[in-house]
């Protein structure tokens, strides 16, 4: 088993390693600039409990930083478009151990891509990477397929696919003929709705707000819970990766709950698989991913050539 940790706020490639800009993020897209206003310290900033601000923030973000117009359906999840970054970027890393420290051209697929499509947007932007998203709420699905079809030249990197079967992950969405370098996934986290809610209304305690207040990073059904929360979700890909274990180089997902990890590290221990957990810190969160693979590092250096 080996880990990898990072003493820094943010990988070293993240674009987002600054303060925010907020003079070229406001030339960038206009509309921001109702939302920027001096903090308790006199410094130009946004309310981030104010969930058109911190959507705004982001829409600029994506737009100054990777050329994209990037409209979000209404109550669909807003990522956190710089810590999204770091996964992208240590994701690179891995695959560059398997090719003489080189990052490869890619292709990716991405579990749950949402209706914001945000991993497939800053991976086809920073390395060129060829991605295939799926989803399994077909209104999510639309609205991603919009973003896509906004954007010129994103078409030839970004497809997306519709996973029809509410019981499966991989299974269904994966053709017989497809081969992808890396699988990335940002899992449900929480096990029921009754959880999610819970958590949604001590996030708004802990920002001082009403309990009507809305919160600021929004998500659906699909994006924030499922029967038995984040661990049976990755427990359940682990088991679907078997059948695919020739299709693809690494399967990663991140995980939230470091308490997750060892249920996880143990079930994959069953199996003959290399497994990584890859360490990432955006200031004082601290977040991983876990990877696997089937292959010997031998094949997939030349799979990645």
């Amino acid at each position: 088993m080996k880990k990898s940790a990072s003493s820094s706020p943010f990988h070293a490639r993240n674009r987002h390693q600054s303060e925010y800009d907020f003079a070229a993020l406001i030339a960038a897209h206009p509309p921001l600039a109702v939302k920027v206003r001096p903090n308790g310290y006199g410094v130009q900033s946004v309310d981030f409990a104010d969930p058109e601000a911190v959507m705004l923030l982001n829409q600029a973000l994506i737009k100054l930083f990777y050329g994209i117009d990037w409209q979000l359906a209404p109550g669909s999840l807003c990522p956190p478009v710089p810590g999204r970054s770091d996964y992208v970027h240590y994701l690179a890393d891995l695959l560059a151990l398997d090719n003489q420290g080189k990052i490869p051209m890619a292709d990716v697929l991405d579990i749950g891509c949402g209706a914001n499509c945000i991993y497939p947007l800053i991976g086809q932007a920073e390395y060129g990477w060829r991605f295939t998203g799926t989803e399994i709420d077909e209104s999510a699905l639309k609205a991603a397929n919009q973003i896509v079809a906004a954007n010129p030249g994103l078409q030839r990197n970004i497809r997306l696919r519709r996973q029809k079967n509410s019981d499966a992950i991989l299974a269904g969405v994966v053709n017989k003929n497809d081969f992808f370098h890396a699988v990335m996934c940002n899992p449900p986290f929480h096990a029921s709705a009754a959880e999610a809610a819970a958590s949604s209304q001590r996030k708004v305690r802990n920002l001082g707000l009403e309990k009507s207040a809305p919160l600021n990073f929004g998500g659906q059904h699909n994006e924030l819970w499922c029967v038995g929360g984040e661990k049976a979700f990755v427990s359940k890909m682990i088991q679907e990766s078997v059948a695919l274990a020739r299709q693809c180089i690494w399967f990663t997902s991140l995980i939230s709950s470091k308490d997750n990890l060892a249920a996880l590290e143990k079930q994959l221990q069953a199996l003959d698989v290399e497994v990584r957990v890859v360490n990432m810190a955006q200031g004082q969160k601290q977040s991983r991913f876990l990877a696997w693979s089937f292959m010997p590092a031998a094949t997939r250096a030349q799979r990645l050539r």
